[in-house]
């Protein structure tokens, strides 16, 4: 295994923030299992309480121990666009998903970055990451490195360079609607038939 990736891994097991490129945009994370560290993540970023997080998969396996995945979910959305820049919002399973990371509802928005480093580093820790952009709330999301704002470089335990392959956000669909709703048009382009 890579060194660096090694030493975010042992951080985040210690319930270290980390910043860390996707495909799309860099993110600061922690494990989906600390509620400590996700409180933080949450003070440091200045998120409000009520938004809720996106978690990052290593695959559809990781997916589902957390979130509920219809059939056609998979064969329309995660077959067609895994890994990639695709974040799928489905019916959570409340007991595993923290209520910060689900902003105080039942849904949980799950995403395969298609990013080797952040993969890497999720297979490492065995659980999902959370992945909200690497910025404090408000601000530009950062696609460079050099984007990234110093203040938030300084209030995190590690950084992981590395580039994004897209300046686009996901897409995000909710999959818990009938039909499904395109809550954010992203990098990857759905059309959903109604």
């Amino acid at each position: 295994m890579d060194k660096k990736i090694e030493e975010a891994s042992e951080i985040l097991n210690k319930g270290g923030i980390i910043i860390f490129p996707t495909d799309t945009a860099f993110g600061i994370g922690c494990r989906i299992d600390r509620a400590d560290s996700i409180e933080k993540l949450f003070r440091i970023r200045k998120r409000p309480v009520s938004q809720a997080t996106p978690v990052l998969v290593d695959g559809l396996e990781m997916a589902e121990t957390y979130a509920k995945v219809a059939d056609d979910v998979k064969e329309k959305l995660i077959s067609p666009y895994w890994p990639g820049a695709l974040t799928v919002v489905c019916e959570s399973y409340i007991k595993k998903v923290p209520e910060l990371v689900r902003g105080g509802g039942k849904n949980v928005g799950v995403r395969m970055p298609n990013n080797k480093t952040i993969l890497s580093l999720i297979r490492s820790v065995g659980v999902p990451v959370l992945g909200p952009s690497a910025n404090f709330h408000g601000e530009n999301t950062p696609h460079d490195f050099k984007e990234l704002n110093p203040d938030l470089l300084r209030l995190v335990d590690y950084v992981l360079e590395g580039v994004c392959l897209y300046t686009n956000p996901s897409t995000v669909v909710d999959v818990t609607q009938n039909p499904w709703k395109i809550l954010r048009q992203g990098q990857v382009e759905i059309k959903i038939n109604s």
